[in-house]
């Protein structure tokens, strides 16, 4: 597999034109690829941004989240763990870095940008065949630093499922699936960088074990587990958590 950062003129808060930026780039699709951007562009394409002169970032976040946690050792750096979406993330995803001034939150449907994207780039591009994923960083538990995962896809399957084959010595797997999606954002992520690179996409090209979907689905059903049938369920569960206003 190749995993190739792409560079991009600056995609400017409140609201840009990310389509017409990707297109002006040098980047060369063909059919078969996979692209990853950056949700952060993808949202100030979509013009998912707010000034930072308007709300607080607290008062941001939890608007934003579904549920979240605000423990005090955690203020001074301004931050909340919070579930949104689906997903394990500090501040709701909310975010001022490369903002110029703008909060700039994930996108209101990350699912359906991403089914967007694809149309719109398979147009560009005249393909059949593109995979999209959507992506951002967060720390682990126990790690320090961030990683890349996917918050949204489409054009592909997120999930590679070895449930019902036999591992190398004849024993049948009866459990093990692989998450495709989040160890192709995590690689992307990685070329991408976290910083002034200005890198916000990157190309996955021959990406193993893809299972093409042309449905460009926009839900996440099957992928997203609910809090209490979580693995982590007991960490999750005794946490004081509150709803958000989302």
């Amino acid at each position: 597999m190749q995993v190739s950062a792409i560079h991009l003129d600056k995609i400017v808060p409140p609201k840009d034109d990310l389509v017409k930026k990707i297109s002006a780039s040098k980047l060369k699709l063909k059919d078969g690829d996979v692209l990853a951007i950056s949700s952060k562009v993808v949202s100030i394409g979509e013009g998912r941004t707010i000034s930072a002169e308007k709300i607080t970032k607290e008062t941001l976040i939890k608007k934003e989240a579904d549920l979240y946690y605000a423990p005090k050792f955690t203020k001074k750096w301004g931050y909340m763990f919070t579930i949104t979406k689906g997903v394990l993330i500090g501040s709701a995803g909310v975010d001022q870095s490369n903002g110029n001034g703008y909060f700039v939150l994930w996108p209101k449907n990350p699912m359906r940008s991403a089914a967007r994207l694809r149309i719109d780039l398979m147009r560009e591009y005249k393909l059949k065949k593109l995979g999209v994923v959507i992506t951002d960083s967060t720390s682990r538990p126990l790690r320090r630093g961030a990683s890349g995962f996917a918050l949204a896809w489409a054009g592909f399957e997120p999930l590679y499922d070895y449930r019902g084959t036999p591992d190398i010595f004849g024993r049948p797997i009866h459990v093990e699936q692989a998450n495709i999606v989040d160890g192709l954002a995590a690689a992307a992520v990685l070329v991408m960088g976290e910083g002034s690179e200005q890198t916000p996409i990157a190309l996955l090209r021959d990406v193993p074990k893809t299972i093409w979907d042309a449905k460009q689905a926009k839900k996440n059903d099957g992928f997203i587990v609910p809090m209490e049938r979580d693995l982590f369920a007991p960490f999750f569960k005794n946490a004081p958590w509150k709803k958000g206003k989302r």
